[in-house]
């Protein structure tokens, strides 16, 4: 029996002391070939400060063995020396045996630094190289996937799948294909390879996919199914719950989707989407001052989040809040870009405190966003008639007997304008 197979014999048995001593006397007596059967099983254990000892020294015995260039740089990259792995690659010439490999070891590394457009021209070189190897096929759909570039990728996990590749490097390419629909919006295809995986081969995040596709395609049974499912494995994926919530509210089951979003905010108090969606399904149940609490914690995590402080207007209008409404507004007019509403919502307010001025500047800037919604048409109209600004109340109430016909008291007011 040579060193090398004793050293492996003692490192499977944990007799660390026993392992080093053979594993010295392999180094220095046992042949090439068991060398390197020997570093490429540390490699596999992990040892890879003993498996890069053993490929430098069979390098120095044989320079022109690339292949051995490539193990080493693995290792090193595993170190974090991308350096050092770079420079033993870039001896590597493109006639050698091991280019392909090398480029597939550069792809890899560039890949971890984020680097994907570097990544992807060297899987492409690859590729072209050696169009039919799976794995460079794989790597490439990876490299694509990873990307968010789902339209490329799944072109290419399909031909793998043609070759009747369904596991890779212990990815499953079935989920992978799903995925890639489901993030492409794509939620027919999606679902016709979701629905191929076991729920109890799914993880938590495939779990997560397969429920969002059935809810995009308003399968909302299946959905709330498997959204259940996986809250019931993963409580804390925070995730789900406004999803869920989603679904349970589109089969009114709103004091359900109400204590499905509340469980989630018990799960993560940071998410200011996740507090919004609550105070929606408060107000539906019309819990306005639960709702309206749920947004100012909201508001407390993201002030920037303009969908929140609208919601939040909204309510205090609905509340004839308009002191509130009015201060919470201006502080976000000089710094931030506002949504058309504001100005609706300012308009009332001032006017419901009887400041005219006000109120009449607001309805102005919001009149060119809302030309064609009868209720601000209306609204404004009559303000500005008995602000008496005949021009402005003239050209809304047109447009407004326009949308609506059968008003009889604006076509009246407008009649009354043409005659004057």
């Amino acid at each position: 029996m040579s060193y090398s197979q004793k050293a492996l014999e003692f490192l499977e048995e944990g007799k660390i002391d026993e392992f080093n001593k053979q594993y010295n006397l392999a180094l220095h007596h046992d042949s090439d070939e068991m060398v390197y059967s020997l570093a490429e099983e540390l490699y596999s254990y992990g040892f890879t400060n003993q498996a890069k000892e053993l490929y430098e020294k069979l390098l120095k015995k044989f320079p022109d063995e690339d292949e051995l260039r490539t193990d080493i740089a693995d290792i090193l990259i595993s170190e974090g020396n991308t350096d050092e792995a770079l420079e033993q690659l870039s001896k590597i010439s493109k006639d050698s045996p091991a280019y392909l490999q090398s480029l597939m070891v550069q792809a890899d590394l560039y890949q971890t630094q984020e680097l994907f457009e570097v990544s992807r021209e060297k899987l492409l070189e690859a590729k072209k190289l050696a169009p039919d190897e799976e794995v460079i096929t794989f790597a490439l759909a990876e490299l694509y996937y990873t990307m968010g570039e789902y339209n490329k990728a799944i072109p290419l996990y399909l031909s793998l799948i043609k070759k009747g590749i369904t596991n890779l490097s212990a990815v499953n390419i079935v989920e992978r294909i799903g995925i890639s629909y489901a993030n492409d919006s794509n939620f027919e295809n999606a679902i016709g390879y979701l629905k191929q995986i076991k729920t109890i081969d799914m993880s938590s995040d495939v779990k997560f996919e397969t429920a969002f596709t059935y809810l995009q395609l308003k399968e909302y049974d299946e959905a709330i199914d498997l959204f259940e499912e996986l809250r019931d494995s993963d409580p804390q994926y925070a995730t789900l719950y406004p999803y869920l919530g989603q679904a349970l509210d589109a089969v009114n089951k709103q004091e359900e989707a109400y204590r499905v979003l509340q469980e989630g905010l018990s799960v993560d108090q940071y998410n200011e989407k996740l507090f919004l969606a609550t105070a929606r399904e408060a107000l539906k149940l019309s819990e306005n001052d639960e709702a309206l609490g749920y947004l100012q914690q909201g508001n407390e995590i993201d002030p920037d989040d303009i969908e929140i402080v609208l919601e939040m207007s909204n309510l205090l209008v609905a509340k004839e809040d308009y002191e509130e409404n009015i201060k919470l507004l201006n502080s976000y007019i000089e710094n931030h870009e506002l949504d058309p509403q504001f100005y609706w919502n300012l308009a009332i307010s001032y006017d419901k405190l009887d400041k005219l001025k006000e109120a009449h500047k607001n309805y102005l800037a919001a009149k060119p966003y809302f030309s064609d919604n009868a209720s601000f048409l209306k609204q404004a109209a009559l303000f500005f008639r008995e602000y008496g600004d005949r021009d402005n109340s003239y050209e809304l109430l047109k447009k407004y007997v326009q949308l609506q016909p059968n008003d009889d008291e604006a076509a009246f007011m407008l009649d009354e304008y043409m005659d004057d």
